[in-house]
């Protein structure tokens, strides 16, 4: 009889937070791990772990190297790495990815998930975004793409073997068939797939089969899971990936996102990683309730470890939840020239700007205060909330003026501004969701910019409409990041914290 979960540990879904999309997820004894998309940030694929599937910890990013991981200047913002599959298999972590952004399809190993990962194993041969890799019983690698086309690979040279072949692509006629898994349950072959696209109509559907290049019967219930033509606060439900539980129990990680606001609804946080449990009928999967608050799963849950709030830069270098857009120089982003500081020196001269040096984490709450104190007097830089080049406010102190600015699209303006003392400011941002919206053209929160007064009071410069910096405004597959920048010069921060809270 499985163990009562630990009382006290609630649960909510998503399972994880903010901008992570396109959960692949693999056992291996006890532990499991899982690995999302990253498109133009470095290092890239984060990689979490857990006990319980319910909690999870970041443990690294697969891609934390300049010869693993190459994103020109110019690579555009939803560019750079789609959809990985991690597996484990005879003893090895494997993950497969596409890089849009120059080098296709890449292949990587690891012993420890953790990292290091190796150095890519190219496949030229196989193309096509969002790969896949099982393993028959003779050991021959199976690579599905979108499309849905599969091929035999040799995993460690990257050869191909024969020619690629069409399979099922799902519903006739729908939109975007990607994000295929395919895996030996039982008797059959299953080939899990999303369609209708990565928006509302986003879905998961599942064929099955007697060998793992088919032919494949499609599901009678198709699809399995969706949340289309509905008004349930989880939306875009889709490209999931089946997993087993502690006690042998069935369980799909999947993205989905929450929008709020009025018509037609705008997601912030980006494609997040949701979890469902999933119950075996005629051999063929039914996913359950995708729930906000879900009831415990019957095996022990693992108490996760305390967030700290604060990052005060004295570990030698950024946890590795801190991300940055295509690349990160050393000399320009670092713990080690000014002690328990971070110090950022300027590339690009504005947030416009792909070359920007900005370092960030994922917003991955609604409401959430930000804090950091800056010095600035050797250049200019600060706090920033970030969607892409054209989406982005930020709150930028000089040595004599700390100001907001606004870009949105093809605008550009200081919003507000007032003279500094001078030295060292804490600078702020507090996002605050829209609850009761009797406006069909509510946005879905606002996000407030200002500086912490030395009494501890906290000064709103302005109050910005949050859906410039959404989805459904500025296009893309990513969500925000907050983070740090400099513009000019060299820049000094302290310290940063994030904070949840109920509003």
């Amino acid at each position: 009889m499985p163990s009562a979960p630990e009382s006290g540990i609630s649960l909510s879904n998503p399972v994880i937070p903010g901008f992570h999309p396109d959960p692949s997820v693999c056992r291996a004894g006890e532990d499991y791990y899982l690995a999302c998309s990253s498109f133009e940030y470095y290092p890239g694929i984060p990689v979490f772990h857990s006990r319980d599937l319910v909690h999870w910890t970041q443990i690294g990013n697969a891609l934390d190297r300049p010869e693993q991981l190459r994103l020109p200047p110019g690579a555009p913002s939803s560019g750079g790495l789609y959809a990985p599959t991690l597996r484990y298999h005879d003893g090895r972590f494997w993950l497969i990815v596409t890089n849009v952004s120059g080098d296709g399809n890449l292949l990587f190993t690891a012993t420890d998930p953790a990292g290091p990962w190796s150095d890519p194993v190219r496949l030229p041969g196989v193309r096509g975004i969002d790969p896949d890799l099982a393993w028959d019983d003779e050991g021959t690698c199976w690579c599905t793409v979108a499309g849905v086309s599969q091929v035999r690979i040799d995993p460690h040279t990257g050869e191909t073997r024969g020619e690629p072949r069409r399979v099922w692509s799902g519903t006739p006629g729908a939109k975007a068939p990607e994000a295929p898994h395919l895996y030996h349950i039982g008797e059959y072959w299953y080939l899990l797939i999303a369609e209708g696209g990565t928006e509302r109509c986003h879905a998961v559907s599942v064929a099955r089969g007697r060998t793992p290049d088919g032919p494949f019967e499609p599901c009678p219930a198709n699809p399995v899971l969706t949340h289309r033509g509905t008004d349930h606060p989880i939306q875009n439900t889709g490209h999931g990936d089946l997993v087993q539980g502690p006690d042998g129990s069935w369980w799909m990680v999947f993205l989905g996102v929450r929008p709020h606001g009025g018509t037609p609804g705008w997601h912030v946080l980006g494609r997040e990683t949701f979890l469902a449990p999933v119950t075996w009928v005629d051999g063929w999967p039914v996913v359950g309730e995708v729930a906000s608050s879900p009831a415990p799963p019957p095996w022990p849950l693992q108490r996760p470890a305390a967030v700290p709030v604060r990052d005060d830069f004295e570990g030698g270098g950024l946890a590795p939840g801190w991300i940055s857009p295509r690349f990160r120089h050393e000399e320009d982003c670092t713990t080690k020239e000014r002690a328990g500081w971070l110090s950022l020196r300027a590339r690009g001269a504005s947030l416009d700007d792909t070359d920007v040096t900005f370092a960030g984490r994922r917003q991955q709450h609604p409401a959430c205060r930000v804090r950091t104190l800056v010095d600035p007097a050797g250049g200019s830089g600060g706090l920033a909330v970030r969607l892409d080049e054209r989406h982005h406010y930020e709150i930028e102190a000089t040595a004599d003026e700390v100001r907001v600015i606004a870009r949105i699209g093809p605008l550009r303006s200081v919003v507000a501004s007032r003279p500094s003392a001078g030295g060292p400011v804490v600078l702020g941002v507090e996002t605050t969701p829209a609850r009761e919206v009797s406006d069909p053209r509510e946005g879905p929160d606002t996000v407030a910019l200002g500086v912490r007064e030395p009494d501890g009071t906290f000064t709103e410069l302005a109050r910005l409409d949050g859906r410039y910096l959404s989805t459904e405004v500025a296009g893309g597959f990513t969500g925000r990041v907050i983070g740090l920048y400099a513009s000019t010069g060299t820049v000094h921060f302290d310290w940063f914290d994030y904070e949840p809270y109920e509003d």
